[in-house]
């Protein structure tokens, strides 16, 4: 080759290679958050989340719910097979950057026109024991035949990298759903002990209402009261005794949501009547913001959505690079099989390279490129606002933990006055010093208090739920 050719050669491939490296520059986004030093006013570097669930909640009835949840769990066992998927890719782009090698055989048969020119070639070409070639003629090969792309970009690593990084944030999300999953179960759990204690309230208030109907039925045969203060007493206690028929329905329904969370069918759950009474609320650790960071799956999570982004990135900007491809083949071909393992005769080898550079159509490459950086930004964005929104919901469930806990200890005086209130109204109502309206009335509020309280105690054993998912508890 002369040399003036080899020059003009080169020159096209430098040109080549030089105009596939002109990279579209890219706005590129600040994943850095700043996050507040402390919850509030609280700096202390406990952290309730770092108890396990079985610890926290100690509750032997609840710990066997979750147990059964975490091995039963239709949505957490459907969770697993996408895992399993995200680890397949791994595999996948783990074998892309590796030498693709396959062996086959193949057979084929065809015939060429005469007066072409493999037809004439054929036609005069003399071969051992003078025959002619076989018309139509037979091709058998036999080889191993191999395949790769060298990853000067690593590109294909890069991608690989991406896909592992991507399986790591679905276990991260597996983690989270574990999370809200015991935390569903605990909180289903305290509000069907919470109906317990209001069907129990019921009862309870309807032997009061019982009694005090039968003092107005005495005071009637005394011509101190009318049949209408009678038929009033009689509709309070009616009215009280279906409502234990809605607090009953509602327990079914509770069982059944619960049922349904640890995968299995409708039956009894199993519970102790009294443990309402008997939850304490122990003193929570929120620790510091900082700590969100590494015990909040779903953030871990985003933040490795985040590095799979930007990886992305770098495999698209491989795009605009030459690709060096080599393949080789080794074996044997002959046009009859009996000559097929003929040595070296029939033997056949081949090894080539290619290198080849984007030159047109290069938009579909930038927008590829900068559909990739835009889903960086849009992950950096997301990871920004996870962290924001779970430092807002410790915020909120500290605040709401307080404020319970105030709300409950006037409720609870407010109770105990109406208790008391009801024998007062009892006694003046048999020494006739009171309307039997202030009887009912009495009795009505009584009820409606310990309803509220009841009420505000499962609002505080949610809190604590809460707390405790929102700090990122229950996936350890």
């Amino acid at each position: 080759m002369k040399p003036n050719k080899i020059t003009h050669i080169l020159s096209f491939v430098i040109s080549t290679i030089f105009l596939s490296s002109c990279v579209p520059e890219l706005v590129v986004w600040d994943s850095k958050q700043d996050i507040p030093k402390q919850f509030i006013d609280k700096n202390d570097t406990t952290n309730t989340s770092s108890s396990k669930w079985d610890q926290y909640f100690n509750d032997p009835d609840l710990v066997r719910l979750i147990e059964m949840a975490l091995l039963n769990n239709q949505e957490l066992n459907i969770f697993q097979r996408e895992m399993e998927i995200m680890k397949n890719e791994v595999l996948v782009r783990k074998g892309e950057y590796l030498p693709f090698i396959n062996i086959g055989v193949e057979g084929s048969i065809d015939k060429v026109g005469e007066y072409s020119r493999t037809g004439a070639v054929e036609k005069n070409l003399p071969i051992k024991e003078d025959k002619a070639f076989p018309e139509p003629l037979s091709d058998f090969i036999l080889g191993i035949y191999t395949t790769w792309e060298v990853d000067i970009w690593k590109k294909l690593r890069n991608a690989k990298k991406s896909a592992l990084t991507r399986y790591l944030a679905t276990v991260e999300g597996r983690n989270f759903l574990v999370t809200n999953l015991v935390s569903e179960i605990a909180v289903a759990y305290y509000e069907l002990l919470a109906l317990d204690r209001q069907l129990d309230i019921v009862q309870q208030n309807v032997k009061i209402q019982s009694d005090a109907l039968e003092i107005v039925k005495i005071q009637k045969q005394a011509a101190r009261v009318t049949e209408l203060a009678v038929k009033r007493f009689e509709a309070q206690l009616t009215g009280t005794q279906s409502l234990q028929y809605d607090i009953q329905q509602s327990i079914v329904e509770k069982e059944n949501e619960i049922n349904f969370l640890i995968g299995r069918f409708p039956q009894p759950i199993a519970r102790s009547k009294t443990a309402f009474d008997e939850i304490l609320l122990d003193n929570i650790h929120p620790g510091v913001p900082l700590q969100l960071l590494e015990n909040r799956p779903d953030i871990r999570q985003a933040e490795l959505e985040l590095a799979a982004s930007k990886i992305d990135v770098k495999v698209a900007k491989a795009n605009f690079y030459p690709r060096l491809d080599i393949g080789a083949n080794l074996g044997y071909q002959a046009f009859n099989p009996k000559f097929l393992i003929s040595t070296p005769e029939s033997m056949l080898f081949r090894l080539g390279g290619e290198l080849v550079a984007p030159l047109v159509n290069r938009n579909r490459i930038k927008a590829i490129y900068r559909n990739a950086n835009e889903r960086q930004i849009q992950a950096t964005i997301e990871y920004q606002q996870t962290i924001l929104k779970a430092y807002i919901e410790v915020v909120n469930q500290l605040a709401n933990i307080q404020n319970l806990k105030k709300g409950y200890e006037f409720k609870s005086k407010q109770v105990q006055q109406l208790n008391e209130s009801i024998n007062i109204s009892n006694n003046l109502f048999k020494s006739t010093r009171a309307d039997y309206i202030e009887v009912l009335l009495t009795q009505e509020e009584a009820l409606e208090s310990r309803f509220e309280l009841v009420e505000t105690k499962v609002k505080q054993l949610n809190a604590k739920v809460n707390i405790y998912r929102v700090l990122g508890g229950g996936w350890r």
